[in-house]
């Protein structure tokens, strides 16, 4: 049996980044042949990327690749923030993105199929992910992603790693920037009220109504006149039109001057937006609700039965 020096637990660490108790073991298994010994671990990483599946990948980050009139923007998940800064999850991401832009792939799965090659992991997109949530040993999944390539001009703005945009335009890059800043920091869900999601527009409006009964019913309480129903439908209405308002890009208030209004600033500036696309780390996602002390708590209790 071949001694296992903390060199070489050290050299299998640097070309597979496992875990070190991992790699000593694998060494011991091999009897020393670290080449052996990367084979075994890469069995067993793609065993934990299994078990990884089933577990919430709700931080990561957004990545986008524009040139010219093509771009895209890619949500890449991880299970926490400390992984969404690793350096080959982050070039993983932006892999993803490019691949968008250049090849147009029609859903996650046929994006995941495109040929891509990283860190030793293979020859598609989906191997090199499998490869790398071994590696790390989180799980990982492209949630989304939207392309652009109509003809119109691009504009994208990233706030770190968690928030993208894309804006459709013509006219003046500057104001187009400024609007991909604004929809960052406002997260409109719409263009324009006509625009805005008939789901959002009901759930909206059957909030209001709830409202306007139960002020309705304190007002009987309190020995007021109940409100008539056409007043009620007014005041319903009047929610719904404002809410439309704050969620609609352009009659939003512009951020870098409140005094006018994003679709006022584009006209000012002989700009137009013909579309925009807003994406923010795990928005609508499950979290995590396991805290660090309970991780570690159980990696523990996990070592001990092995």
């Amino acid at each position: 049996m071949a001694a296992i020096t903390a060199a070489m637990v050290g050299e299998l660490r640097a070309k597979t980044d496992a875990p070190m108790m991992e790699c000593k073991k694998a060494l011991t298994e091999a009897d020393g042949d670290i080449g052996r010994a990367e084979e075994i671990l890469r069995v067993k990483l793609g065993n934990k990327a299994s078990k990884a599946a089933s577990r919430i990948a709700a931080e990561g980050v957004v990545a986008a690749s524009v040139s010219g009139s093509t771009g895209a923007l890619v949500e890449i998940n991880c299970e926490t923030d400390f992984v969404s800064k690793n350096d080959s999850f982050l070039a993983f991401a932006k892999a993803a993105a490019a691949l968008v832009a250049e090849k147009n792939p029609a859903d996650v799965a046929a994006l995941s199929a495109l040929p891509h090659s990283q860190d030793g992991f293979g020859p598609t997109l989906e191997d090199v992910r499998r490869g790398l949530v071994g590696k790390i040993g989180e799980n990982m999944t492209i949630r989304r992603f939207k392309r652009y390539a109509g003809g119109g001009k691009l504009a994208h703005y990233l706030h770190g790693t968690r928030i993208g945009v894309i804006v459709e335009y013509s006219g003046e890059e500057t104001a187009a920037k400024d609007v991909a800043m604004h929809v960052a920091a406002m997260k409109p869900v719409a263009l324009a009220a006509k625009d805005v999601p008939a789901a959002l527009v009901e759930k909206e409006r059957k909030i209001a109504a709830e409202k306007a009964a139960e002020d309705s019913a304190a007002a009987v309480a309190a020995g007021k006149a109940a409100q008539s129903a056409e007043i009620v439908a007014k005041r319903v209405e009047g929610s719904v039109q404002k809410y439309l308002k704050e969620v609609s890009l352009l009659p939003q208030p512009f951020v870098k001057n409140d005094k006018q209004s994003v679709e006022q600033m584009l006209k000012e500036k002989g700009t137009q937006v013909a579309g925009f696309t807003l994406y923010v780390v795990g928005e609508g996602l499950e979290k995590r609700s396991d805290d660090f002390a309970a991780e570690v708590a159980a990696q523990v209790a996990a070592a001990k039965g092995q």
